[in-house]
């Protein structure tokens, strides 16, 4: 069995209320005796789990769960009120990107120090110095006071060092969300190709998609404590039922549309071709303004919103074929067709060639005609059978 890099034994939380008079002076009586603070905010509550060398491993939860303060912890940021974190081997922490630059010092300064307090001097560091700003691509500005960059810019910088970096352990904060375009998809490759080399991740997502591409298993935080823990796919399915119930009567988009980015990868024909008791076969297209080739995401669903079934071509390992006018076309056609009689959505979704990020979102409307007097959204084989026992 692999060794095992971070252990979280029974770890929690608690910040003092500073408003309430007297409470700073009593947390700060607390700390100086060594003391445990047992009022204030619990932030979190008995969190433990372990994270193997080679495992990729997410948190979920919603804002205000405790996943960034349990991150902190882990990365050595915040001490726990109670419990202990165990880490083995170095670990690369991708919370606040570039929080550690100084504004006055340019960017090749910084990356020196930042390089220094992570053990990376010298020679070893020079030997660095080109593929970190070659990462980084930020021309000229590399030589440029911090303070005159982008938060874009140091987003690059900072992610740039840990690429050269490449920790036993890698703790990002959704990192996919940051950076503009086509420096996610230069971070979502890195990534890819640091967990096939055997790299070790702990992530934090709100989108389920990268939890459930990117990660093997999770725990889902909920107020503080520990809701469940298990495969990624199990717990991103609990979470997302959980979200479903949370708004259910209400109107939604679903999780794609929310995390849809347009302009790179476009959906420009989307036709179904026909749809009757026994399958619906679609036909579509993908327009890619820089000529990779990207992915389709298609999904069904009820009128109402609720969810029937997604697929992507990328999970069914589909390449769309190239037209050679910057076209990707595919089909595909369901069969075994069991949705029972109703009115549907056909939602189709432009991913990236990584099948990481969701663009484009094009709907079509369909109806599964019969007169079934069948409850719910699909029907299920089954046999009637005389019972063998009473």
């Amino acid at each position: 069995m692999s060794e095992i890099l971070l252990a979280i034994d029974h770890v929690s939380k608690t910040f003092p209320r500073i408003g309430r008079h007297g409470a700073g002076l009593g947390a700060l009586w607390r700390v100086a005796m060594a003391k445990p603070l047992t009022e204030g905010f619990n932030a979190l509550k008995d969190i433990h789990f372990s994270v193997r060398r080679g495992e990729s491993f997410a948190l979920v939860g919603e804002n205000g769960a405790g996943k960034s303060t349990l991150l902190k912890i882990i990365a050595g940021v915040l001490q726990p009120s109670q419990g202990s974190v165990a880490r083995t081997g170095t670990v690369g922490a991708l919370l606040e990107l570039g929080a550690g630059f100084h504004p006055e010092y340019s960017g090749r300064e910084n990356l020196k120090l930042a390089a220094a307090l992570q053990g990376l001097v010298g020679p070893a560091y020079e030997g660095k110095l080109d593929e970190i700003v070659s990462f980084a691509d930020i021309g000229e500005h590399i030589d440029a006071p911090i303070k005159t960059y982008s938060s874009g810019m140091v987003v690059r910088l900072g992610f740039a060092l840990v690429t050269a970096l490449k920790p036993d352990l890698l703790i990002t904060d959704e990192v996919l969300a940051v950076g503009d375009e086509s420096f996610q998809n230069k971070c979502i490759t890195w990534m890819e190709r640091y967990l096939a080399e055997g790299g070790t991740l702990l992530l934090v997502s709100h989108s389920l998609y990268h939890v459930k591409k990117l990660t093997q298993r999770a725990v889902w935080l909920d107020h503080g404590a520990m809701r469940m823990i298990g495969s990624a796919n199990d717990v991103a399915i609990a979470y997302q039922a959980f979200h479903e119930a949370k708004q259910a009567g209400a109107k939604q988009v679903t999780a794609a549309t929310d995390e849809s980015v347009l302009g790179q990868y476009a959906v420009t024909n989307l036709q179904i071709e026909h749809s009757d008791a026994d399958g619906l076969t679609v036909h579509g297209a993908l327009k890619s303004r820089d000529g990779r080739r990207p992915h389709v995401a298609l999904g069904i669903i009820r009128m109402d919103g609720t969810p029937v079934y997604g697929t992507t071509s990328e999970i069914d390992q589909t390449q769309l074929q190239d037209d050679g006018t910057g076209k990707f076309k595919f089909a595909l056609t369901f069969s075994d067709w069991r949705l029972l009689p109703g009115a549907y959505k056909l939602r189709a979704h432009a991913l990236d060639p990584e099948g990481m990020r969701l663009y484009d979102t094009v709907e079509r409307d369909f109806t599964v005609s019969g007169d079934s007097r069948e409850q719910g959204l699909v029907r299920l084989p089954h046999v009637w059978d005389a019972p063998h026992r009473l």
